[in-house]
């Protein structure tokens, strides 16, 4: 008998169309290392809710042999990134095994497998090339996540999108629509298109999430060299033109998803609009609509501090806000060698150290950041993690300048490991979490979200998803951005300026003069966060308005 796929659990009927998300990483435990950031825990929170809603849904990711890597630091405590081989006992083999083409060579995959009861998520599927029927060229196509050799990047595409359809057709489970989070699993379409000879069954079985405005997250590549990977599936390259609308040889991965997709959705109200007006050819777009990220309360939120949010006296939310801290403080003490005080206020910034969120925002003016810091009346101890990409020579260069500026200074301090594990640990140690992308660069976001479940206060640029929840001083503090016309290096000067106004003149008098003021600015933004940004709202939506509603509602 081969591998028989149960559910694992009885599907509400509210939720019985069949859909195959397709995701490149999955954020589901701090555990299995399928994820990088933002959109990997974006997937877990989703494939968390699909189980806790009983929808018939089934997630299809790839087996990552290596993660993304192993954060660590060198000698002088600077960065250092290490690819360590990865073993999960509590993944089952499938024996499924198939073959498809890169570069006109057959690549063999097999199926691993994560049942619903392990991680209380929809069954999900991971799949991967590290097999002995394989050479080892075609081996390590699965080894990275995000590797930063374009032709490994491309064919990991190829063994998530066209790879997807392959294992549902050998499972014998034929998804009713196939949900693209992001563009990474586009050779799906083409793999269907190549099936059906028809360009309407195609947008007919695929919907679209798009989850960044940043040109490095709407990749356009040459043509040539993806029919040199087999991307295409065989389809000839004079179809490929015609159905993907591709101009001056170059394939644009996002316009190309938003034009083979029966209805696509963003990640917030204002990225709506950002999507729209970054595409070149509106014409052949699909319905784009918004849904806005979420993350899964069940999994993020802290149980005993919601106990008291309601109706317990604010002395209690106090004293669960110092536990976590503490908490907080031992890995701080551990990993830097600094004793922090759960009695002051404490500033986060963890998140991915992408150039445009600007870990180094406080860096803009020196004299002020040396002011905040040294302050004995209204103390800050400020706190840093994050992992850039591995090959992100500017980022890492980024999380250097940090450590070697936390050296100077007793009460700031960089964390490695930003996991999620930390990440939790993180949003529940901190007072203030800190989001200052320069405007109209994120998409979303969702680490604030889940700060808000564990007792941080947001305070951050009117970005992504901030503007639907932020109530400027009721329930986080909204820095005013500066215009976007400006060159960057201006708009970085004056939202510092912005946000040390803030800081200076608003949270740490409230923090430290009115402290009831503070924790009543906690428990609105506890109840605010729920149920709107739990990852419940989300997963309804999607059934509600993208998978079971047609294109043009």
């Amino acid at each position: 008998m081969g591998f028989q796929f149960d559910h694992g659990y009885e599907i509400d009927k509210s939720y019985s169309s069949r859909v195959a998300y397709v995701c490149m990483e999955f954020g589901i435990d701090q555990s299995l290392k399928t994820y990088a950031g933002g959109l990997g825990f974006l997937a877990g929170s989703f494939m968390r809710s699909a189980y806790e809603l009983k929808q018939n849904v089934i997630g299809i990711g790839i087996l990552w042999k290596y993660g993304y890597y192993n954060q660590g630091r060198k000698q002088d405590l600077t960065m250092s990134v290490l690819f360590e081989e990865k073993n999960y006992g509590f993944l089952i083999p499938t024996g499924i095994k198939f073959s498809l083409k890169i570069t006109k060579h057959d690549v063999w995959v097999s199926a691993f497998y994560l049942p619903p009861e392990v991680f209380k998520t929809a069954p999900l599927f991971l799949l991967s090339t590290d097999l002995p029927e394989n050479d080892y060229l075609a081996k390590t196509i699965t080894h990275k996540l995000y590797d930063a050799n374009p032709e490994t990047s491309i064919a990991a595409s190829i063994i998530l999108g066209e790879g997807s359809a392959k294992l549902l057709e050998e499972l014998k489970w034929q998804p009713d629509l196939f949900h693209l989070n992001e563009s990474h699993a586009l050779p799906l379409a083409f793999y269907l298109y190549q099936k059906y000879k028809n360009i309407n069954e195609v947008k007919s079985k695929i919907v679209y999430t798009n989850h960044t405005p940043e040109e490095a997250g709407n990749l356009k590549t040459n043509i040539a060299l993806l029919e040199k990977m087999s991307y295409f599936c065989d389809v000839p390259i004079s179809e490929i033109i015609a159905i993907a609308k591709i101009e001056q040889d170059k394939l644009d991965h996002t316009e190309t998803c938003l034009n083979l997709s029966r209805k696509s959705n963003a990640v917030s109200l204002l990225h709506k609009n950002t999507l729209i007006k970054n595409c070149k050819n509106k014409d052949n777009l699909c319905n784009i609509i918004s849904i806005t990220n979420a993350q899964n309360y069940n999994y993020w939120h802290d149980e005993e501090l919601f106990k008291n949010i309601k109706d317990k006296p604010i002395e209690n939310i106090s004293i669960r806000k110092e536990s976590l801290k503490s908490v907080l403080f031992e890995i701080v003490a551990d990993q830097c060698g600094e004793i922090y005080d759960p009695k002051v206020c404490t500033i986060v910034f963890a998140k991915r150290f992408a150039g445009y969120k600007r870990a180094d925002i406080f860096f803009h003016n020196m004299e002020r950041f040396e002011k905040l810091v040294t302050n004995k009346e209204k103390p800050v101890q400020i706190i840093w993690a994050g992992k850039p990409y591995p090959m992100d020579y500017n980022g890492i260069g980024v999380y250097d300048k940090i450590v070697d500026i936390c050296k100077k200074y007793g009460n700031c301090s960089i964390l490695t490991g930003y996991e999620m594990k930390l990440s939790k640990v993180l949003k529940g140690g901190a007072d203030v979490w800190l989001n200052m992308p320069r405007l109209f660069h994120e998409a979303s976001g969702t680490s604030g979200m889940a700060a808000a479940m564990n007792g941080a206060v947001n305070v951050g640029i009117p970005d992504g998803w901030f503007p639907e929840f932020a109530k400027d001083k009721k329930n986080a503090f909204v820095i005013p951005s500066s215009d976007t016309n400006l060159p960057e290096h201006i708009q970085d000067d004056l939202d510092c300026e912005s946000l040390y106004d803030v800081i200076e003149k608003e949270i740490l008098p409230i923090y430290y003069d009115y402290p009831n003021r503070w924790f009543e600015i906690i428990r609105s933004a506890a109840l605010d966060i729920i149920p709107y940004f739990d990852s419940n709202r989300m997963n309804k939506e999607y059934y509600d308005k993208l998978y079971n509603s047609n294109s043009n509602e």
